[in-house]
């Protein structure tokens, strides 16, 4: 049963991931490297790629918050909260390159989060093995965008290059530590859902 000190405790992390600046303990990947001379249409397409990433952390927190206040295993519940974390790092990242780039934040991150929450809660509510396999396939698609967002890139933007490696290393071990709690493989047709759901968000979140 969930009490109301979860939902605002919850709520509150809510806020603070949409609205206040998200903080990081590792230093930010590539923080060393000089800045490269991108063109303009150089910088928005990077702004871009980055934006999406942003959002994509949004819904990774909304996922795991959601996914570890309806999980039942407290040592799941564990394993959630330290991939949230991370992700509260990757957001701090890509928020960070976002503003060096001069671009800007969704403006639909309400939308992503709160529609990530709610899908995370559900996961929970089927059962630990299930709400893992859902980390599990999310991480493992989440690496398989970094990859290609890693070719889309200007070649020479080694700072936006640096902090998505990081990440895409930070999501694979994400997947293994998930399958190694029990993780179960989804049916194909949730992942081809998932994979559809993520190629709206990219898609709209690229532009808005």
């Amino acid at each position: 049963m969930l009490d109301l000190d979860a939902l605002l405790i919850r709520a509150d992390k809510a806020l603070r991931t949409l609205f206040a600046p998200a903080t990081t303990l590792r230093p930010v990947p590539g923080k060393d490297l000089p800045e490269a001379e991108l063109a303009e249409a150089e910088k928005r397409h990077a702004a871009g790629l980055m934006r999406v990433n942003h959002v994509g952390e949004i819904c990774a927190q909304a996922l795991y918050e959601g996914q570890s206040l309806t999980a039942r295993n407290r040592e799941v519940q564990r394993a959630l909260e330290q991939a949230a974390w991370e992700e509260t790092e990757h957001l701090a990242w890509t928020e960070r390159r976002i503003a060096e780039l001069g671009g800007r934040k969704s403006l639909l991150n309400p939308l992503w989060y709160a529609g990530s929450f709610a899908l995370g809660a559900a996961a929970g509510l089927i059962g630990d093995k299930w709400n893992l396999g859902f980390l599990a396939e999310t991480e493992r698609q989440v690496v398989s965008h970094l990859e290609d967002h890693l070719e889309r890139l200007p070649e020479c933007d080694g700072k936006s290059r640096s902090i998505l490696e990081t990440m895409r290393d930070d999501e694979a071990r994400h997947a293994t530590t998930a399958a190694t709690h029990g993780a179960a493989e989804l049916p194909a047709p949730v992942k081809l859902a998932m994979k559809l759901a993520s190629r709206v968000m990219t898609r709209s979140a690229y532009w808005i």
